[in-house]
């Protein structure tokens, strides 16, 4: 399978393997993977640490600017409040300095109580609560195992968590739709809670063990959710609810923000209470070992695993789904919907979603409700688009530090572990990443490396001039080694100083300008602005009079050449003054 790997994002951490309520539409307990019956109760010192590890190791690798963990069961309060503090501190400290952690649980509520959130607070973990509705709703399928209610016992945690001391850990309610309940009572009940959001849940089932639809229609669920998404809309949208925000993003061209939905590349992996590493937990309804990798934490890293043929299946786009939904005019919206929902014994995941019709009619009803509000803030906010398209570089970058797999040797590292310091400092990378041709030199890099390239390494050794370029014009930072080519240093939109044979010359930020020096002549001086120094040739400008932007003018990047027309030589000056005068104009 072909296409960069994809990082994780995020980690669903299992605490806990057992649970303290006997729902009957539970993926985990209750359907055809029972894996669980072999896990310990509760995850291991063992595993905590290791899982740590691997995660930090994983989030330097690719530049991570923050991970999710989520904790998980079973129920994961019955780890208990020492084993999720633990869980806690090692995660802070071992991400400390290298990505921003976001930590969250998802708990049925019913052992929540002041001890667990006052250590929820200590840590920043939020809390997202499984209801589904009113008590009748509720009592449907969420019962403990002797029949008994558990509604009162969740809205009192829900009551708990909406307290001004706590409401800050408030992460919203889980609901699982069964159409047999009503739907605006359903909404109701979740919107009179004030959650920060609502999610509402397909019940997990395949083509071998299809979802109930007591009267038969193909669009039960659809009509559910639309029923409830008009109550909403008339509500004012009191509360966001994810599906529907998901299908307004998607519907735009903008990305899911759910799982299932959209053509995004699977970003998550889960962990065991036995450190087992394994793909998203809803495989569990497909079949006995569908989630499993046979990697686990104390032995593989979690590259390991977004390199494994079940992971990158789901990491494919378009690429990823039947040849009906390729042909599907909503597929980018409804993505061919959750992989699990695909599964058939016969062929395994390469059929449509058993809520295929469901997904069509959700995401035509919400179009035709909302047509007029479809415009991607990317299209009318261009610091959106920058930001966009700042974020898919930086990703790139992580990629290929995690391809070359050390063959870049201590030059890469060191530039490397220089990038991870200036992204850490503020805006000073903003410029890289926002250079033109940065991802043309990443791609063809990647390209290079996935080709076995002989020059590729070399390729990737161009890093070292683009964190210099970015120290010099922010006129602060440390000394940049960089590698010359065929005598020549070329910083990006700076210049180029031609230096002979020289092999490697060290840039440092000074002023207005910057020093170059050498192992075999005395230290050259080049100032940004004025006359430069003998062999400089500088990238020049033109505008920034009478009204007209200042712009520079690039003819000297060896990556500009990628237009599908060849790219001029370096211009004269009469050239330049000629664009100069067509731009004013």
């Amino acid at each position: 399978m072909t296409g960069p790997l994809v990082p994780f994002r995020e980690i669903v951490l299992k605490v806990h393997s057992r649970c303290d309520l006997a729902c009957d539409h539970c993926y985990i307990y209750e359907h055809a993977d029972q894996s669980w019956r072999t896990r310990p109760k509760a995850i291991s010192d063992e595993a905590i640490t290791w899982t740590a590890l691997r995660l930090a190791e994983h989030a330097k690798n690719h530049a991570l600017p923050s991970v999710s963990v989520i904790l998980h069961g079973g129920e994961p309060l019955l780890a208990g409040p020492a084993r999720l503090r633990r869980v806690c501190e090692e995660l802070t400290r071992a991400l400390d300095g290298i990505a921003e952690l976001d930590l969250r649980i998802h708990t049925n509520g019913l052992q929540l109580s002041p001890r667990y959130l006052d250590l929820f607070a200590e840590f920043g973990l939020k809390v997202g609560i499984s209801l589904d509705g009113d008590r009748a709703a509720n009592d449907r399928h969420r019962r403990f195992a002797d029949g008994r209610t558990s509604h009162p016992l969740v809205l009192k945690a829900v009551e708990l968590l909406r307290q001004e001391r706590y409401r800050h850990l408030y992460l919203g309610l889980l609901c699982t739709v069964d159409v047999a309940n009503d739907p605006v009572a359903v909404y109701d009940a979740l919107a009179e809670l004030a959650p920060p959001r609502i999610d509402f849940l397909l019940p997990h089932a395949t083509w071998d063990q299809p979802p109930a639809r007591p009267d038969g229609s193909p669009t039960a669920y659809a009509d559910w959710l639309l029923t409830v998404f008009d109550r909403w809309d008339a509500d004012g949208r009191p509360v966001p609810v994810r599906l529907f925000e998901s299908v307004f993003s998607t519907l735009a061209g903008g990305p899911s923000l759910t799982e299932s939905l959209g053509l995004a590349p699977t970003d998550l992996v889960v962990v065991e209470t036995d450190g087992a590493l394994e793909q998203v937990d809803s495989l569990k309804s497909a079949y006995e070992g569908a989630a499993a990798t046979g990697f686990d934490v104390l032995r593989h890293s979690f590259d390991e695993v977004a390199a494994h043929p079940g992971v990158r299946a789901r990491q494919l786009g378009l690429a990823s789904v039947s040849d009906t939904c390729q042909d599907c005019p909503v597929v980018r919206s409804c993505g061919g919907g959750l992989y699990t929902h695909r599964y058939r014994t016969a062929n395994e995941f390469d059929n449509t979603s058993v809520y295929c019709a469901d997904l069509e009619a959700l995401i035509r009803g919400v179009e035709q409700r909302i047509g007029g509000e479809l415009v991607p803030l990317a299209i009318t906010e261009p610091g959106a688009l920058l930001a966009d398209d700042q974020d898919l570089t930086r990703m790139l970058s992580g990629t290929l530090t995690g391809e070359l797999a050390g063959a870049g040797g201590p030059g890469w590292d060191e530039a490397w572990e220089l990038l991870l310091a200036l992204d850490e400092s503020g805006d000073v990378l903003d410029r890289l990443w926002g250079h033109p041709y940065t991802r043309n030199w990443l791609t063809d890099t990647l390209a290079a490396l996935r080709g076995g390239q002989p020059d590729a390494v070399a390729l990737a050794g161009r890093l070292p001039a683009y964190l210099a370029a970015a120290c010099v014009r922010d006129g602060s930072g440390p000394a940049v080694r960089v590698p010359c080519d065929g005598g020549v240093l070329r910083l990006p939109a700076l210049g180029e100083l031609t230096l002979g044979g020289t092999a490697e010359a060290v840039v440092r930020p000074d002023g207005d300008g910057f020093l170059v020096e050498t192992a075999d002549r005395p230290p050259v001086r080049i100032p940004l602005h004025g006359a430069g120094a003998p062999g400089w040739r500088a990238v020049r400008t033109v505008g920034g009079h009478d009204g007209v932007p200042l712009l520079l003018l690039d003819d000297l990047d060896p990556y500009r050449d990628c237009h599908g027309a060849p790219a001029a030589a370096r211009l004269g000056d009469d050239e330049i003054a000629a664009w100069d005068r067509l731009l004013a104009g």
